[in-house]
């Protein structure tokens, strides 16, 4: 059975002094910090600006040797794909492999938008991109169903990119929870079940959710399945507003001790 290391999506916010940070906790101070009580964390920020070598080594010195990082990939690469795309995920590969080269990286996150339909155009492109991703563990989050299906589970085996199970709303077209394992590793995001704010919140209220124990409960069977059949399972909480990823992430760490 593999290991599970559980961690939050990110770490550095300012809602999370007093339930989770000391007050006053400078926020350069803040990663040290978590990694005393985590064994990883997902960096977000990689999403909204292309990230920097000296960034990176700089965060990974800050940690303890054995903390490790996930990292979303540049929107440039995922939402707002244009015709130089190459350009900027040869940019990314750059960056990332400062983490990579340190054994630091857990996993780059190619997190793709609803948007992004199961067709041959989109297939295509997903293929190329993993081609350029290839030096790094990957894993794919789907937000649209319609790539939850046995040719995309097999093409992503064939590359040993992680199919990335996800916890979010029932809602029509979303993914449902889907323990496949792909790779050597597995993945699992904890977004929350918001249903009123998931089309319409920003991205503190859509992810405004606080798990009661029965819901975590539930991923239990899951994730005992997916340790099986992978030799790392990354579980990461998302549902960030008011710290409650860290008391999340905490409790699933005891039921998974007591029952795992």
């Amino acid at each position: 059975m593999g290991k599970i290391l559980i961690g939050t999506s990110g770490y550095s916010y300012d809602d999370w002094e007093g339930p989770f940070y000391p007050e006053g906790l400078a926020r350069d101070e803040r990663l040290s910090h978590y990694a005393l009580f985590f064994p990883f964390v997902e960096l977000n920020f990689s999403y909204y600006k292309m990230p920097q070598a000296h960034a990176l080594r700089a965060m990974a010195d800050r940690a303890a040797h054995s903390f490790l990082f996930s990292i979303k990939a540049h929107q440039s690469l995922t939402h707002e794909v244009g015709p130089a795309w190459r350009d900027d995920a040869e940019l990314f590969v750059k960056a990332v492999d400062a983490l990579a080269q340190r054994d630091r990286l857990a996993s780059v996150i190619v997190q793709l938008p609803y948007r992004f339909h199961y067709t041959v155009e989109n297939r295509v492109y997903l293929s190329e991109l993993l081609k350029e991703l290839g030096s790094f563990p990957t894993a794919v989050e789907f937000r649209n169903a319609q790539w939850l299906n046995e040719r995309v589970y097999e093409e992503l085996a064939s590359r040993n990119v992680a199919f990335l199970a996800v916890d979010e709303p029932e809602l029509p077209n979303l993914p449902r929870p889907e323990p496949r394992a792909t790779a050597g590793f597995g993945y699992v995001r904890f977004h929350g079940r918001n249903k009123e704010a998931w089309w319409s919140g920003d991205n503190v209220s859509r992810y405004d959710y606080d798990y009661p124990e029965a819901e975590l409960r539930e991923w239990l069977p899951r994730i005992a399945l997916m340790r099986e059949k992978t030799d790392v399972l990354y579980v990461a909480f998302n549902n960030h507003a008011r710290g409650r990823a860290v008391a999340n992430a905490r409790k699933l760490k005891e039921l998974v001790e007591l029952f795992g």
